[in-house]
């Protein structure tokens, strides 16, 4: 027989047994749940322990001597040059003097020629007791140097009888001069009185992409300051013509085309890259078109900055002839030889020489009714006009014009000078 003390080890082995299989089963509960839930999930995708995170992720790189490459995210991208920009872009005010008694139906997009979509300027003016000084417009630019040098375009600031304030973004005012005004593309430089401002990156236009995200910011209608819209590259090496609704036009050739809403007042705006960088100037929107603008490339006006910083005013190479295009219309109409070129010719004015005594041209041997078919070898047609090539060279570069001369054809050197 057992005593009481063995009968009290049995007793308590067995509480002993009971526990072990009651702990046993609540553990293989509580990790058969768990297994199965990871097992579940993991097959949807939905859980990947880090670890296993790791090791593919290493793995992936194996036998690849490329550095992985961080791409941003777009929106934190854009905000960011935005904030780097925006500082640095400018509103120009628009002031003359006009009657102090007004009647007649105002356009309210009359402004900015290049965004008239009305075709047709303003009614009948009752001008009464005198004039006074008003705000008619506005435009857009951004500065260029920490002196206040600032880039717009030439149709902002071409009333010679107006004056013209710029507004920072701090929402400080100043008296604005033209510096210099493009003769050929629509570019001017203004200058203000201050220093230590915040400054613009000039980015590279010839390497742009269709499709490459950009920013337009300007001052929208004149009044909505620093406006921000994005969109995309539309188009690259665009030839359009920009009418002001009074019979003046404009051709403008390369330009950038994008689907960032350009609005009247935006004139003279950074178009900018996602770094924040200006890759155009802002010049003209398509009328009857949703989404259609264009931006000068900024390379285009990198010479008229850098030559107004050096000189003080922009200094473009000229050879000193008139012309016009020659088209497979005009071919047709004057029994012309060739259906592309410049053809040599006088203006309608006795002063309008075809070429300008003394001139490159001139001393090249160039006469009225040649025809000058090739610069450098590049064929001069509709899509690479005269003027254009020109502007890419620097004042004593020789270039070679390939001219159709009483006759013939012969090639001859010329040696680019200062645009008087």
């Amino acid at each position: 027989m057992l005593n009481s003390e063995n009968k009290e080890i049995i007793k308590t082995y067995k509480k002993f047994l009971v526990a072990v299989v009651i702990i046993s089963f609540i553990l293989s509960s509580f990790f058969g749940a768990l297994f199965g839930f990871m097992a579940g999930n993991l097959g949807q995708g939905k859980f990947w322990p880090k670890f296993f995170e790791r090791k593919t992720r290493q793995s992936s790189n194996i036998g690849s001597s490329s550095q992985t490459v961080s791409v941003p995210d777009e929106e934190s991208a854009i905000v960011k040059a935005v904030e780097k920009a925006s500082p640095a872009v400018v509103s120009i005010i628009i002031s003359k003097d006009v009657p102090k008694i007004q009647n007649f139906f105002e356009n309210p997009f009359d402004f900015d020629p290049f965004f008239n979509p009305f075709g047709s300027g303003s009614g009948n003016q009752n001008n009464q007791r005198g004039t006074e000084k008003q705000e008619i417009g506005g435009g857009s630019g951004f500065i260029v140097s920490a002196d206040g040098l600032i880039a717009t375009n030439r149709h902002v600031v071409s009333d010679q009888e107006a004056s013209y304030t710029v507004m920072t973004n701090d929402g400080k005012k100043y008296d604005a001069q033209v510096m210099a005004i493009d003769p050929t593309n629509d570019v001017a430089i203004l200058k203000i009185s201050a220093s230590g401002l915040p400054v613009l990156d000039l980015g590279d236009s010839a390497n742009l992409k269709i499709g490459q995200t950009v920013i337009a910011i300007g001052n929208s209608l004149g009044e909505f300051r620093n406006t921000v819209s994005k969109g995309i590259i539309s188009g690259l090496k665009r030839n359009v013509t920009a009418g002001d609704g009074f019979g003046q036009a404009e051709t403008l050739s390369e330009v950038i085309q994008t689907d960032a809403a350009i609005n009247p007042g935006n004139s003279g705006g950074p178009l900018l890259n996602i770094n924040g960088q200006v890759i155009g100037v802002n010049v003209a929107m398509a009328q009857g078109a949703e989404n259609i603008g264009f931006a000068l490339p900024i390379n285009l006006v990198k010479k008229d900055i850098e030559s107004v910083k050096s000189k003080g005013k922009i200094v473009q190479p000229y050879i000193g002839v008139r012309y016009i295009p020659v088209t497979k219309d005009l071919q047709k109409q004057n029994n012309l030889p060739f259906d592309y070129g410049a053809l040599v010719l006088r203006g309608e004015k006795m002063t309008d020489l075809a070429v300008v005594p003394g001139s490159p041209a001139d001393k090249a041997g160039v006469v009225e009714n040649d025809i000058i078919l090739e610069l450098n070898g590049q064929k001069i047609d509709e899509n690479h006009q005269l003027g254009d090539l020109i502007a890419k060279f620097n004042i004593g570069d020789t270039i070679s014009l390939k001219i159709w001369h009483k006759g013939e054809e012969k090639t001859v050197p010329v040696k680019l000078e200062e645009r008087k």
